[in-house]
């Protein structure tokens, strides 16, 4: 009987390792197959910093994103948690929210589970500071957006602020000058303190050792994200103020659960590279690319956090031919949603959600699945590029249509199979001189934007781009 107990719980054991654990360690190409073919995907910020919206007491937060509210405006930690227990998003729908970056095109979805203020949108056993026990609406928001993706067949990700948490003891604060939040007659005072304490401007923050936090508050709550939210496909990190080696080494011990998950750059520079670059708010340059996997994480208006004075919004145009652009270097475009403290988007943000995928139903295929462009920067727009058995398949994305009619792409000689105009499935007339192909086009664009010529080719197309980088990629704020 004791020996039949024993092979049951190692057959136990066994089932529940291959559930946990991939039976097959996969290789990093393997990992990143599909990250590489969706090309797309939405960031959302969000959490208490949305009820403030860039206003402090009356005073407009003068720098920075609304996110970062707290630490700008040095907003007590007691004041700050007292705002969160009028938190209440009684509107949100994850299933909405979902649907819309679906019929958007995107492919995934990363949510700050945790940002830089410490407050978690989940229900932790580490912290008393998150949505369960801190507000009024008393409820996982992770849960059901996590069932919502795994619906609509979206892979899901966590943003986690590993080192910096303005709320729970121990952690970490990137220093910032009291000018940067409001004109505080106190400022050279504060300026001083946050000198003198690593950042720190409340006492409450540094009862706790760094070290304490990472065990206490960190590790645990990653393991938690890792454990109770099905499979999760990416981990974004970011900022590693005062992180340490050994620090990093933990949280990536944490990630254990899930074998497949993809990580960036910002866990703890140089010596964790993560799987993915990630400039933030710019397009790499050509002389930037290294060959390496990149994301350019992008804001829709000027903030990442919802705030009702930031009117700046990217015209659906910018939006689209951004999208292009990255594609056509290879990247990746995780564009960003601050929802509203009552859990809708703003209407700013779904009317171009709506408008980006109307496009993408047309175009998507000039996009999913892509490399980079083989060809020498186009003045009149982009270019994507899909290896076939015939041979290749080049995308271009038109944004300045050729008022006679004829679109000209130099030094290409490969033979032309067929040129498709993807708007209206028309075939187009092609020419070849003196190594100039010729694309024969009707007089007028299917699109102002950016209308899609699919054209395949005998052949492997050359590349006539240096592919050494010129320069280190630039890959955002680190605060």
């Amino acid at each position: 009987m004791y020996k039949r107990k024993v092979l049951l719980a190692v057959m136990t054991i066994l089932v529940l390792g291959q559930s946990v654990y991939s039976q097959k360690t996969l290789t990093k190409d393997e990992r990143m197959a599909w990250w590489r073919e969706a090309k797309f995907g939405m960031f959302i910020h969000w959490g208490i910093y949305a009820q403030f919206a860039g206003v402090y007491k009356g005073h407009e937060q003068l720098r920075g994103g609304a996110e970062w509210i707290m630490n700008r405006s040095k907003i007590p930690v007691a004041e700050y948690q007292e705002m969160a227990k009028s938190f209440n998003p009684v509107k949100y729908d994850p299933d909405a929210w979902v649907r819309m970056a679906k019929d958007a095109g995107m492919k995934y979805l990363i949510i700050t589970a945790k940002h830089h203020d410490g407050f978690a949108l989940f229900n932790s056993k580490a912290s008393k500071w998150d949505v369960t026990d801190a507000t009024a609406y008393g409820k996982d928001l992770l849960k059901p957006l996590a069932a919502a993706c795994k619906k609509y067949g979206i892979k899901l990700g966590f943003y986690y602020s590993q080192a910096q948490d303005w709320n729970n003891p121990g952690g970490s604060a990137a220093r910032k000058e009291m000018r940067e939040g409001w004109l505080n007659p106190d400022s050279a005072k504060i300026d001083a303190y946050t000198a003198a304490n690593k950042g720190h401007w409340d006492p409450a923050q540094m009862t706790r050792t760094f070290d304490q936090y990472i065990d206490e508050v960190s590790v645990p709550q990653v393991k938690e994200l890792m454990t109770n939210y099905g499979d999760i496909a990416v981990l974004w990190w970011d900022t590693p103020t005062n992180m340490t080696d050994e620090a990093a080494l933990k949280l990536q011990a944490a990630l254990k659960t899930q074998p497949h998950i993809i990580t960036n750059d910002r866990l703890k520079r140089p010596n964790f590279p993560g799987d993915t670059k990630t400039p933030e708010q710019k397009i790499p340059t050509q002389a930037e690319l290294d060959g390496m996997d990149w994301e350019t994480c992008m804001t829709m208006n000027g903030t990442w956090g919802f705030r009702t004075s930031d009117h700046k919004w990217k015209s659906t145009e910018t939006l689209i031919r951004n999208l292009c652009d990255i594609a056509s270097k290879g990247g990746n475009y995780l564009l960003n949603v601050g929802p509203k403290p009552d859990g809708t988007f703003p209407q700013e943000s779904t009317d171009r959600l709506a408008a980006i995928g109307k496009w993408m139903k047309v175009n998507s295929e000039s996009i999913y699945g892509t490399k980079s462009s083989p060809l020498a920067a186009l003045d009149w727009g982009r270019c994507t590029r899909k290896e076939t058995a015939k041979g290749t398949t080049l995308y271009f994305s038109v944004f300045n249509w050729p008022s006679d009619g004829q679109l000209l792409i130099p030094g290409v000689k490969n033979k032309v199979l067929s040129a498709t105009l993807l708007a209206t499935k028309v075939k187009l007339n092609t020419d070849n001189k003196a190594g100039e192909l010729i694309i024969k086009v009707p007089g007028q664009a299917p699109d102002a934007v950016a209308s899609v010529i699919k054209v395949e080719f005998e052949g492997v197309v050359a590349h006539q781009t240096d592919t050494k980088p010129k320069k280190e990629m630039k890959t955002g704020a680190l605060d």
